[in-house]
């Protein structure tokens, strides 16, 4: 597959960036930037474990999808799978997962390893589904940071799932929004309004954005999974776990200590 090479460094800038532009920036992105996250992260994202972020919380302990003996038999959407490692924990437990991404690239990498999940390649904003396809489904920091329109989404994952079945997805904590993106004391200082909207947008030379993040409040948040159609049942803020020590962007166990990072919001559809 033939990639386009930036020869300059992006220029990060806030500014705002609508649903075509945030696309088109993640899937190219992602292809070309899907190697070496696999490369870095692989080892503590494993190949069939379900890590709901950056501190380590595993579903296998969480169960915010559920006992893991109920999971058998059940059809499962994940979004923003990248190489579909929750998806094979899944089906290890029995479930029938469907891994669904953006990036070719990154479904590259989930066919490498290999393990028989079905995989499909579309954008979460538009699934490629019938109504009430699966019973559950779930994203770890996929799809939803980066879509400038996340209640569109939000009904799309409920139109595919059957009354009853849970939408669990985690995100970066919003509160992490007004601090410096660094894991040192240089990121332990507010920076920035937590309420300024503004997408975070990195941008080549000709200002087209190659790199688009959305912020939402935990209000926003909340609104969006009521407007999705979703009730929600919790809001998990993972504590950094002593045994972790890794560094991974702005996450550390210095900064885990003291602020929140990641948010997973647990909704049903009645």
């Amino acid at each position: 597959m033939s990639q386009e090479i930036y020869t300059a460094e992006p220029e990060a800038t806030r500014r705002s960036a609508g649903k075509a532009e945030s696309s088109r920036a993640s899937r190219g992105w992602w292809d070309r930037h899907a190697d070496e996250y696999q490369s870095d992260h692989g080892v503590f994202l494993g190949d069939d474990r379900f890590v709901w972020g950056p501190e380590g919380l595993d579903e296998a302990d969480a169960g915010l999808l559920g006992p893991a003996e109920s999971l058998s038999g059940l059809a499962v959407l994940e979004i923003g799978a990248g190489a579909a490692q929750c998806s094979r924990w899944l089906a290890a437990r029995g479930a029938r997962p469907v891994a669904l991404d953006l990036s070719h690239r990154q479904l590259q990498h989930a066919l490498r390893i290999g393990g028989g999940v079905p995989l499909v390649e579309a954008d979460a904003g538009m699934l490629p589904f019938r109504d009430g396809s699966f019973d559950l489904a779930c994203s770890a920091y996929g799809a939803v940071p980066f879509v400038a329109d996340p209640v569109q989404v939000f009904r799309e994952v409920h139109r595919v799932l059957r009354p009853g079945g849970r939408w669990v997805f985690s995100v970066t904590h919003p509160i992490r929004w007004a601090f410096p993106d660094e894991p040192g004391p240089e990121g332990l200082s507010v920076a920035a309004s937590y309420f300024d909207r503004t997408p975070y947008v990195e941008q080549d030379e000709q200002g087209n954005a190659v790199y688009v993040e959305h912020h939402r409040t935990v209000g926003d948040r909340v609104r969006d999974v009521v407007a999705g159609g979703f009730r929600l049942v919790d809001l998990v803020e993972p504590e950094w776990p002593a045994w972790n020590d890794q560094e991974w962007g702005g996450w550390s166990p210095l900064r885990g200590n003291l602020i929140p990072g990641t948010a997973i919001f647990v909704c049903v559809r009645d």
